[in-house]
């Protein structure tokens, strides 16, 4: 599991994106944009318009792609992410994306994207859709490659995306492993492999550095690390060196990274599940009030309150989770104790809740529109970001190509 803390060090690299695969809604400001305006105060944030990705599973549906992805960085700038702190661009503006995708690509064991939980899961819920493509499975290759070219030390999560941190943390310790090594350091590990007991133990030991690097099973790297703590021929600076083969612990050239877990991405939707589009549950940020006050009227309530005066359980409300995110102590409390009562009804319980949603939508669709009357200052923010993205990921670029015994310059191939 990746490993996951808060941030303690100030201009950290911090990097994040989202697919434009329709309209934002209020998830997307509840359970992203509000963590990355907070992260933009303290960090060196690269926030960007994963169009690509948009192509993974909507290869054949690409009319409302630039459209969508217009929108979505007009949206951003209405809800407050600061392009003065944070770097704004669009992903298939910068290629250096792709080439480390492609580079990547040549070390990265197949077994490594076939295990990824989603892989399996979103072929089955999207079942409709012909998933069987490279664009598909190698996703989170692209997302790694996403990170992994701006150094980034933390990236901004929801639980359910730690298996693909945590493979680019393994792409970033395999790389550093295989190119980060001086030929002074791979004679000495040479040496020190002579030094175990026996061929067959010596054998072992590359069949178990070899499963690791395929499967990065930690049970595996437990096994290595007994055999090696059982040899008796090795010195302590010996059996350190043979580790960090086991590892990765190589010339860090690319910076494995670190999760920061987002503990309210998981904003509820109007049925009480994840707000999701592929739920039908959502509340666009530009969908007009009227028809929002509508849905919200006709969210589904605790089942067991069939008449007004039936006391109802607000766990089993969807309504309740909503008051969560919006409504205060007080109105948490009336709403609670209404509820199991009976003294309020389901109409009574939704006002407060329609009125705090309807004053947030008003504020944010008045900075759409400001944003949206400002087309040239969005064009500027937009290429001014792609250049800064462009220029930190070709450092990244650079230090790749030169580990990986690739020249640009024909002087230098002799």
């Amino acid at each position: 599991m990746a490993e996951t803390r808060q941030p303690d060090i100030t201009r950290d690299v911090v990097v994040s994106g989202m697919r434009p695969t329709g309209a934002l809604h209020l998830g997307h400001y509840h359970g992203v944009v509000r963590h990355w305006i907070e992260l933009q105060q303290k960090h060196t944030c690269y926030f960007f318009v994963a169009d690509w990705h948009a192509l993974t599973t909507n290869y054949n549906e690409v009319e409302s792609i630039a459209q969508d992805s217009w929108n979505m960085v007009v949206d951003w700038l209405a809800l407050g992410v600061n392009p003065e702190k944070a770097c704004l661009f669009i992903q298939s503006h910068i290629q250096e994306h792709a080439e480390l995708h492609v580079l990547l690509s040549m070390l990265t064991p197949l077994s490594w994207l076939e295990r990824m939980p989603s892989y399996k899961d979103q072929q089955i819920r999207l079942k409709d859709k012909d998933l069987s493509t490279y664009g598909f499975l190698g996703y989170p290759l692209l997302m790694s490659a996403d990170v992994l070219v701006y150094g980034a030390h933390w990236v901004p999560v929801g639980e359910d995306q730690l298996a693909h941190l945590e493979l680019s943390r393994e792409l970033a310790r395999r790389f550093n492993d295989i190119y980060g090594r001086s030929e002074e350091d791979n004679k000495q590990a040479r040496r020190a492999l002579k030094k175990l007991e026996s061929q067959e133990i010596r054998q072992r030991w590359e069949e178990l550095v070899h499963r690791y690097r395929q499967q990065g099973a930690p049970e595996i790297y437990e096994q290595a690390q007994n055999l090696l703590t059982r040899q008796k021929n090795l010195s302590p600076e010996q059996r350190q060196l043979l580790f960090t083969t086991l590892s990765g612990s190589g010339r860090a050239i690319l910076q494995p990274p670190q999760g920061i877990v987002n503990k309210a991405a998981k904003m509820p939707g109007l049925d009480g599940q994840k707000m999701s589009k592929s739920y039908g549950n959502t509340i666009s940020l530009r969908e007009p009030i009227p028809a929002v006050e509508k849905k919200l009227r006709s969210m589904p309530t605790d089942p067991a309150r069939v008449r007004r005066n039936d006391p109802g359980e607000p766990q089993k409300c969807p309504v309740w989770s909503l008051h969560k995110i919006y409504s205060n102590e007080a109105t948490l409390s009336w709403v609670d104790e209404g509820c199991r009562s009976a003294e309020i009804g389901c109409i009574d319980c939704k006002g407060p809740l329609i009125s705090a949603i309807k004053s947030e939508l008003s504020t944010i669709q008045g900075a759409i529109d400001d944003w949206s009357s400002q087309a040239d200052v969005v064009q500027k923010i937009i290429d001014r970001g792609n250049e800064q993205a462009r220029e930190a990921a070709q450092a990244t670029i650079k230090e790749v190509r030169r580990a990986m015994g690739l020249r640009t310059n024909a002087r230098q191939i002799t």
